[in-house]
């Protein structure tokens, strides 16, 4: 299995208290995610996501094909960590690293996403030509939308994988 990374960072200038309790909403991810994805959370939300939390999207990956995405949230150490896995879904597999790191003036959040697709060579080649750049695409958005939620960032977005 052929597993890719991608890693982004940006710099919020808000509290690591605000950070996290913006984040670890389940109900915000919604508000970060392009609107092509079509992105539907189906299951009831409590305030505050927790260890073992499951969670049910349906979202459009890829040729406006709706499927279900069902992750878990399998590691939480607030308010600096926290990571979601795909436990059904697009993907072989998906585990999304989220880093709350405090800094002069605000916070650094980092992402981390480990994941492979499907269907051997095919996925290989489906992720050279499409999939890579729509992952990456997802997380520019996030950052643009970040932005304007939290104004006055200085934005120190960049890949490291």
């Amino acid at each position: 299995m052929k597993v890719y990374t991608l890693k982004k960072k940006q710099f919020l200038p808000i509290t690591l208290k605000e950070g996290w309790d913006y984040f670890s909403s389940p109900a915000n991810l919604s508000k970060i995610t392009p609107r092509e994805l079509g992105f539907e959370i189906i299951t009831e939300l409590p305030q505050k996501m927790y260890q073992g939390m499951i969670i049910q999207y349906f979202v459009k990956p890829l040729f406006n094909l709706r499927v279900r995405w069902i992750t878990e949230i399998t590691h939480v150490n607030e308010p600096y960590f926290f990571v979601d896995e795909q436990r059904g879904g697009p993907y072989k597999l998906w585990h999304h690293q989220h880093r709350f790191i405090e800094t002069e003036g605000g916070i650094i959040m980092e992402d981390e996403v480990n994941y492979a697709i499907p269907f051997g060579i095919l996925g290989q080649i489906l992720n050279y030509f499409i999939i890579k750049s729509k992952v990456e695409d997802i997380f520019e958005y996030r950052s643009r939308i970040l932005k304007t939620l939290f104004p006055g960032n200085l934005n120190l977005n960049k890949d490291a994988a």
